[in-house]
């Protein structure tokens, strides 16, 4: 038996999110076979056995989503919210830096341990930032792009 959904948790709260995936991980117990479409990765990478990433009509990767991380991206992500360019030039200083990206006011250092760029922070230079491991939305953004799509 195999049930397909179409982003089955759009427009939902929290509290029904969260039974909604407790029902699709009951069945799947069951034997059941999901196909799931979904814009929301955490859903994707909480739910799902194997993962296919599309962009306009093209398959980017068809993997395990745990697999997808470790391969497609560094695992951890420092995000800073609002940084001065001196501060930035500072922080891309950092020796495990592996890729820098900025989207609107937000700068996305990548790296294994960013423990240089991450010690700046922590000793006062910039207090709005979060130091975080890479997900399945990381991997989604490096391989489409961080631009929308008409």
């Amino acid at each position: 038996k195999i049930l397909i959904l179409d982003e089955p948790t759009t427009g939902l709260d929290p509290q029904a999110r969260q039974a909604i995936w407790q029902k699709l991980r009951e069945l799947k117990k069951q034997g059941l076979t999901l196909i799931l479409t979904t814009h929301y990765m955490e859903e994707a990478e909480r739910l799902c056995d194997r993962v296919i990433v599309m962009d306009q009509g093209e398959v980017m990767a068809d993997s395990p989503p745990k697999e997808l991380i470790r391969d497609e991206i560094e695992s951890h992500v420092l995000e800073v919210h609002a940084a001065s360019e001196e501060l930035v030039a500072r922080l891309k200083q950092d020796k495990s830096l592996a890729r820098y990206e900025k989207s609107g006011d937000i700068h996305f250092f990548y790296g294994e341990k960013l423990n240089e760029a991450l010690d700046r922070l922590e000793q006062g230079e910039h207090d709005d930032f979060l130091f975080r491991p890479a997900n399945l939305e990381d991997v989604f953004i490096k391989l489409t792009g961080r631009d929308l799509c008409e």
